[in-house]
């Protein structure tokens, strides 16, 4: 069984979005005060889906494509 990464970084977000870097550097700042994450925290794939609302399984997909 193939492991797929937990946290999701800009770069995830520019490719799976079409949004360039800077935007997904933004977005995931925006996440973590929405969840209350401090700084040094990473974002889930999860709490990315429930943010984005995109489908955590289309999520999954891009990490297992990607790793």
């Amino acid at each position: 069984m193939k492991i797929i990464r937990a946290c999701i970084y800009p770069k995830d977000i520019q490719c799976i979005t079409g949004r360039s870097e800077r935007y997904g550097r933004k977005l995931l700042n925006e996440i973590k005060v929405h969840f209350g994450k401090q700084k040094h925290q990473f974002v889930t794939s999860e709490e990315f889906a429930e943010y984005s609302g995109i489908k955590l399984d289309l999520v999954n997909e891009y990490l297992q494509k990607v790793s």
